[in-house]
């Protein structure tokens, strides 16, 4: 990933491959196969880095500098928080489990719905409320922060500074080393 790509591409990015595996999911829906569980934790993965990322910098940053933004930030979370409990149930499922396409359906619908709003209302509102190099600089903490996340749903983690700052690379190294010793994630 270029270093000098601004936050908003950065999260776009992750929007992009996001909807990648969903179509990729989307196209097993029904299966029972090692496959689809593999690729549903992937999802799960890359959408917990994704939102601890957000709520670490891109939130404060609308906060800060979006008229209404604290509003906006207080939906998004929200949003994260339905989300994540989604994610939570969709872990201790399997595909040949009657709740699973159910489950991963329902995230898919969430998630889109998520990207929607942040792409149509909120990316913009910053793109005009922050400079350029203010832009970037927060890529490139989304990009650190997303390196250190969690990789698992937490949805009794805080979820706004300072907490979510301070706990979330101790998570986030937790479950990477739990990650590694079950292969949860890999093909």
């Amino acid at each position: 990933m270029n270093a000098q790509q601004d936050v908003i591409d950065v999260l776009v990015t992750d929007h992009r491959e996001v909807e990648e595996m969903f179509t990729r999911l989307e196209a097993l829906t029904g299966t029972g196969g090692e496959e689809a569980k593999t690729l549903a934790e992937k999802v799960v993965i890359e959408l917990v880095r994704h939102s601890v990322a957000e709520e670490e910098y891109l939130y404060p940053a609308a906060r800060e500098h979006v008229p209404g933004g604290g509003e906006v930030a207080d939906h998004e979370i929200k949003e994260h928080a339905e989300a994540e409990r989604t994610m939570k149930d969709l872990e201790r499922l399997e595909p040949g489990d009657a709740e699973f396409w159910p489950t991963v359906h329902r995230l898919m619908d969430e998630i889109r719905h998520h990207i929607r709003e942040e792409e149509g209302d909120l990316f913009p509102k910053l793109r005009q409320a922050c400079t350029p190099q203010q832009l970037v600089e927060l890529g490139e903490k989304v990009t650190r922060a997303k390196k250190l996340a969690p990789t698992r749903p937490h949805p009794s983690a805080p979820d706004t500074p300072p907490a979510n700052k301070l706990l979330a690379p101790g998570a986030g190294l937790v479950d990477r080393l739990r990650d590694a010793l079950t292969g949860r994630g890999r093909s």
